[in-house]
C-alpha cells in the first residue's frame, strides 16, 4: 500500500528546500503519495498541494495577527485531512508559527513528525525546544551550533548540512548574464533583494528606489530581484514608481548575487545565500512598528542576520527598523565600496560560511531519515 507523507512548507525558501528532498526521494524509485501545503517547486516533484501557497506570505507579529482567521481555517483543514487520510508521516519545513501547532496536532493523533529546519528557538521562544521534544520524533537541523541545544535536551536529531550548499547553482558566466539583462560590464553593479513576501517588497522597494537615486547611473547598474512568489502586477506596479533605469532579475538570482559588486539584502534566507556566494553586502530589516516593538521584547539575540549568527561575529553590517532609510543604506554601500580594505576583509570573512555550511547533502541526508522513519 502506498505510504502517505503530509508536508507543510509555508514559505518560498521552504518550498525550495522541500522540493530538493522530494527530488532525491523520487530518484530512489520508491513510490509515496506526497501531499499538503507547498509551492510550485514542490508541485514539480509530484507533490499535491491542498491549499493556495501564495496566501501564506506574511511576516511579523502584527501581520500574522491580522491574518489569524485564515490560519485558523488552515488548521481546521489540516485536522480534517489528518482524520481522513491518516498520513504515515508528517514533515514540517521551517515556518514555526503554524508548524509547531501542526506538530502538536499530529503528535496527539499518533502521527510521527519529522521537523526539517527547526524553529530558531535559540533566538526567541526558547521554550519551543521543549515542545519540539514532546511533539516531534526527529529533527533534521541545518545550522551546526543547534546541535548543542538539541543534544542538551536529548532530542533525536541529525545535522543534515545546509540546503543552500546544493541549491546555489551558477549557470551563466558574467558575460552571459550581462548580455541577458543588457548590463554594462564597465559599470559597477549594485543589487537589491527586497524579499520573497509581498509585505516585504511593499515596504522595502520604495526605500531602495530612494537609495538608487543617490548613485550616478553613468557609473552604476542597478539590479532588483523579483522572487517568483511575488505577483507580477503587484511588483511592476511598485517598480513603475521609480524613474531610475533598473534591471529586474526574475530568474538567475544566484548569478546576480555572485556578479554584483555589492548587494543590499532584506533579512531572511537570502542573507545566508549571499554570504555563501561571497559578495559583500548589507542586511536590512523593517517591519511594522507594532511587530518591531513586540519583537524587541522577546528576541534573545542582538543580531538578525544569519551570516553574523553563524560566524558568531559582526561581519555583515545590519540596519534595523528606523535605521532603514536611503541615507544610511547609501552610506554603508559607499563606506565598503570606497575602501578596498573593508571590501576585501568582508569577502574573506564570508568564505568561512562556505566551509561551515558545506560538506553534506541536506537533501540526501533528510531523505535517508524519511526512509528510516517510514520503515520503523
Amino acid at each position: 500500500m502506498l505510504k502517505k507523507i503530509f508536508w507543510l512548507a509555508g514559505e518560498n525558501s521552504g518550498d525550495l528546500h522541500a522540493a530538493e528532498v522530494l527530488a532525491e526521494l523520487n530518484k530512489r524509485g520508491k513510490q509515496y503519495f506526497h501531499f499538503g501545503i507547498g509551492g510550485k517547486k514542490m508541485e514539480k516533484q509530484n507533490f499535491v498541494s491542498v491549499f493556495p501557497f501564495e496566501k501564506f506570505s506574511v511576516m511579523g507579529f502584527f501581520e500574522v495577527l491580522k491574518h489569524l482567521p485564515f490560519f485558523l481555517k488552515v488548521e481546521s483543514k489540516i485536522k480534517e485531512i489528518f482524520l481522513k487520510e491518516n498520513p504515515d508521516l508528517v514533515i514540517l519545513v521551517d515556518y514555526p508559527g503554524l508548524n509547531m501547532r501542526v506538530a502538536k496536532m499530529a503528535s496527539k493523533m499518533g502521527i510521527p513528525v519529522l521537523y526539517y529546519i527547526c524553529p530558531q528557538f535559540w533566538a526567541w521562544k526558547r521554550k519551543r525546544i521543549y515542545d519540539l521534544k514532546k511533539y516531534t520524533k526527529h529533527i533534521a537541523y541545518i545550522l551546526p551550533f543547534e546541535k548543542d541545544f538539541l543534544r542538551a535536551e536529548n532530542i533525536d536529531s541529525t545535522f543534515v548540512g545546509h540546503p543552500i550548499a546544493e541549491e546555489i547553482k551558477i549557470e551563466l558566466s558574467k558575460e552571459e548574464f550581462a548580455e541577458k539583462y543588457s548590463l554594462d560590464l564597465k559599470k559597477k553593479w549594485l543589487g537589491f533583494l527586497p524579499g520573497s513576501r509581498n509585505t516585504e517588497v511593499k515596504k522595502m522597494l520604495p526605500v531602495y528606489f530612494e537609495t538608487i537615486e543617490r548613485f550616478d547611473g553613468q557609473k552604476f547598474e542597478f539590479l532588483v530581484s523579483k522572487a517568483e512568489t511575488i505577483d507580477n502586477v503587484f511588483f511592476r506596479g511598485i517598480m513603475r514608481k521609480s524613474s531610475a533605469k533598473i534591471k529586474i532579475i526574475e530568474q538567475n538570482n544566484y548569478e546576480m548575487m555572485k556578479y554584483c559588486d555589492f548587494l543590499v539584502v532584506t533579512s531572511g534566507t537570502a542573507t545566508l545565500e549571499t554570504a555563501f556566494v561571497g559578495t559583500p553586502f548589507i542586511i536590512v530589516y523593517k517591519t511594522s512598528a507594532i511587530s518591531y516593538e513586540i519583537g524587541k521584547r522577546i528576541v534573545k539575540i542582538n543580531k538578525i542576520g544569519l551570516p553574523n549568527i553563524v560566524l558568531r561575529k559582526d561581519v555583515v553590517p545590519e540596519l534595523i527598523q528606523n535605521e532603514v532609510n536611503a541615507e544610511r543604506i547609501s552610506e554603508e554601500i559607499k563606506s565598503v565600496l570606497n575602501s578596498p580594505t573593508k571590501y576585501n576583509e568582508m569577502a574573506n570573512e564570508l568564505r568561512e560560511i562556505r566551509r561551515i555550511l558545506g560538506g553534506k547533502s541536506a537533501a540526501k541526508e533528510t531523505a535517508n531519515i524519511i526512509e528510516k522513519m517510514l520503515n520503523e
